[in-house]
């Protein structure tokens, strides 16, 4: 293993070193025989030069011979197990410097072939994730290799509830190169109550070197990387508790609360009804002034007491005598084109005086414009049609019309209004209804 090789000079060496191969983080030897073919004693100094020399050493680095002996020195590799020492052939040269003579220095050379290695580096963060539905973490990968790898990634979950995606899917990575690869898990359906469920799952590494297309690929399998998705429930346990309470509120609603509501609301109902007054009877506890106005909102009270739909103006219907006198009501209906005044009229009979205790008013098609009621020579009152669709007036002292004197309404019509067909009318439509006793005049 260490031939010798005559050379010419007085203190010239024999020398030659073996290759050698040696696979990063370990160490390997190799020889070399240096000999003393000159004539007098002589003292070498070894080296080792190149790019070997950082992780190379000759033991012993030096060696002091007597003419015609020689001496085997000892070569150590250990290259570091780092990404920075690449594979393949790399040269090895170790000078030989002699003490006496030193032109004679010779450097002999060597081929070391170093070895490929693979190693990555994984870290998955978060180890666990809080989700409806999915989850997302980091896969922080480093090749600590000494040649390029395709990196892959194979998750793995007992039931296969789970599902996974990689981005990127193989990402590939120079010596000493990192890269951060997204992981999303995702589940198949939610959990709408209950408890969180808790989802362990792991995931392999594996790295594949870059080979020779005649070599199979190398392939490292890493350690599994273990985490967990914790699905929780999409509505939490206190809602449960307040949708019972709701429910058992709306139980009780329905079965006791809300029919003793309905029967006390038809009982006070029924009770102002009977309360108040009508204008076909008696005049009593009736109050002086306007009554209630738009008749969205009691519009019933603007029904035409008295009166048949269609009657025409100055009738009227008989009713109980009472103090030389009868109850009795007239309804005057006008109809006014848009843009026009027109006016309605109820005469009082002859020999007769008519006590006014209670009008009604009906603009049920809600029309625009102005109405103007007069008893005589004495003006009621004037609305803008706009603001109601029933209104009714009530006093407690009749208001005295005597015989041939009138009842009139003026309408001037703005804009007629819809009635409840939905289509517009083509003119203003107003009611007035007038209840009181009808009386004989005293001469």
């Amino acid at each position: 293993m260490t031939p010798s090789a005559a050379s010419s000079g007085p203190s010239a060496p024999g020398l030659d070193i073996p290759a050698v191969t040696v696979a990063p983080g370990s160490t390997a030897t190799t020889s070399l025989t240096v000999r003393n073919d000159s004539d007098i004693v002589e003292a070498y100094s070894l080296d080792v030069v190149g790019d070997c020399a950082p992780w190379a050493t000759v033991e012993p680095p030096r060696v002091s011979l007597y003419p015609g002996t020689s001496e085997t020195v000892t070569i150590r590799l250990h290259p570091p197990r780092s990404p920075e020492t690449r594979p393949g052939e790399t040269p090895l040269g170790v000078r030989v410097l002699p003490a006496e003579h030193p032109e004679s220095v010779r450097v002999p050379e060597t081929t070391v072939h170093v070895e490929e290695f693979h190693e990555l580096h994984t870290e998955l963060a978060p180890r666990r994730r809080r989700g409806w539905l999915r989850g997302r973490y980091r896969l922080a990968v480093r090749n600590l290799g000494n040649s390029p790898a395709q990196v892959g990634f194979t998750p793995g979950q007992a039931g296969e509830e789970l599902r996974f995606a990689f981005s990127p899917a193989k990402p590939k990575l120079a010596p000493g190169e990192s890269a951060e690869v997204r992981l999303r898990v995702r589940t198949g359906r939610p959990v709408w109550f209950g408890s969180p469920v808790v989802w362990p799952f792991t995931v392999d590494t594996a790295e594949s070197g870059d080979q020779e297309e005649s070599r199979q690929d190398e392939t490292a399998v890493r350690p599994p990387l273990n985490a967990e998705f914790v699905q929780i429930p999409v509505f939490p346990k206190w809602l449960l508790a307040v949708l019972a309470a709701l429910l058992a509120l709306l139980l009780a609603w329905f079965t006791l609360v809300r029919p003793a509501v309905r029967s006390a609301a038809k009982e006070a109902a029924t009770k102002e009804v009977q309360a108040r007054p009508n204008p076909g009877g008696s005049q009593d506890g009736r109050t002086p002034g306007t009554g209630s106005g738009d008749g969205k909102g009691g519009g019933d009270k603007g029904a035409q007491p008295g009166a048949s739909p269609g009657a025409s103006p100055g009738t009227g219907g008989g009713g109980t005598s009472s103090g030389g006198g009868q109850q009795s009501s007239a309804t005057i209906d006008l109809k006014t084109s848009g843009g026009a005044t027109k006016t309605g009229t109820y005469r009082v009979p002859e020999n007769q005086t008519f006590g006014i205790t209670d009008i009604v008013v009906a603009n049920f098609q809600g029309d625009e414009g102005v109405l103007t009621i007069t008893f005589g020579d004495r003006k009621i009152t004037t609305i803008a049609l706009e603001t109601f669709r029933n209104q009714d007036y009530h006093w407690v002292t009749p208001i005295k019309i005597t015989e041939n004197d009138t009842v009139t309404i003026d309408v001037t019509c703005a804009k007629p209004g819809t009635p409840a067909t939905g289509r517009r009318a083509q003119v203003c439509h107003e009611v007035l209804n007038v209840s009181g006793v009808l009386s004989p005049a005293k001469h």
